[in-house]
């Protein structure tokens, strides 16, 4: 998609942006415009993709797990371009797949830790910044259908992305008066090396009514959209980018009609 300086001017951070649908919204961002700070635990490939995409982006290392390191990642982009406009909390973990019964939530607090908490202390110290800035901005959590559709396995993240669902709507009451717009995407079958485990083609023909598997560019087309003045009406929105998978099922084509 060629891009329309949608986002010019504006200072972003992305969280878990070195990496899968992360990168693919830091690489967005910057054909949009946007100045960005990649927010990632992963050093090498963020300070990499910092070099290649140059001046307009910088790497700081930050686990969203740990309040400091999320501060840390807010100052940095404040002192280093000048504020910040957008703030994507997209770092995530789904850890191992178990079912209930037979789980011991081992996984539970890292998951919480990152997928949760990581999402709600992000959107804290940006909004802070934000309101210090004088000038709004858009919050922008990425969420899951797994938090929307129930399912086996994986109940930690499946709960955690259902709390992220609803802590965006009840932060974009709040900071309304802030001329904050708080909204949440949901992600479903996108093709990323963490998806490649999966049998990706099978799920999006048994469980996707549009049959085509989804991409980190198709993610970071809506983010890029409720990060721009164009969403300036727009908060408290969930919307799913699943090829309509959280609507419903396709139609078994083996059947008669």
């Amino acid at each position: 998609m060629a891009a329309t300086a949608e986002l010019a001017g504006k200072v972003a951070i992305v969280t878990g942006g070195a990496n899968g649908i992360g990168r693919g919204i830091v690489e967005r961002f910057v054909d949009e415009g946007a100045r960005v700070v990649i927010a990632d635990i992963d050093e090498t490939m963020g300070a990499a993709l910092a070099d290649k995409l140059g001046d307009s982006t910088a790497f700081k290392k930050a686990d969203v797990a740990n309040a400091d390191q999320i501060q840390g990642a807010v100052d940095f982009a404040c002192s280093t371009f000048g504020g910040l406009d957008v703030m994507v909390n997209n770092a995530g973990i789904s850890g191992a797949y178990r079912r209930f019964l037979k789980d011991d939530l081992r996984d539970f607090e890292q998951v919480m830790a990152v997928d949760l908490f990581g999402v709600m202390v992000g959107s804290q110290r940006a909004a802070r910044a934000m309101v210090e800035g004088g000038r709004g901005g858009s919050i922008v959590n990425i969420t899951s259908i797994a938090g929307i559709l129930a399912g086996a396995g994986f109940i930690p993240y499946r709960a955690a992305k259902a709390g992220v669902i609803h802590f965006t709507r009840s932060i974009a009451i709040e900071l309304a008066e802030h001329g904050i717009r708080v909204n949440c995407v949901a992600p479903g079958n996108i093709s990323t090396a963490i998806n490649a485990q999966f049998d990706t083609a099978a799920v999006v023909q048994a469980r996707q009514p549009l049959q085509r598997l989804g991409s980190p560019e198709d993610i970071a087309n809506a983010i890029v959209y409720l990060a721009s003045d164009r969403a300036a009406q727009v908060t408290g929105v969930l919307l799913p980018v699943d090829g309509g998978a959280s609507t419903g099922r396709p139609p078994d084509a083996k059947k008669e009609d």
